[in-house]
């Protein structure tokens, strides 16, 4: 497995925990799951994605967006 692969397995299993504890995703203004996600991260071309997490009142991560930035320099 390359590096790459390792980062887009580490990231979906982070994002797989998160859908498991019933944290909502969303990216580019729809519902996404752990496997769109990665997807698109895989697919990016001059473009990259950042996160914004929403928190409950208890300080637990319950919304996680996506939005996707372009560098030209990517």
């Amino acid at each position: 497995m390359t590096s790459e692969e390792k980062e887009y397995q580490k990231l979906f299993n982070e994002l797989y925990q998160y859908e498991k504890q019933g944290v909502y995703m969303e990216m580019e203004g729809s519902p996404a799951s752990p496997t769109q996600i990665v997807r698109a991260h895989m697919l990016r071309e001059n473009t990259g994605y950042m996160r914004d997490y929403v928190l409950n009142e208890n300080g637990d991560i319950k919304e996680l967006y996506f939005h996707q930035i372009t560098n030209k320099e990517m």
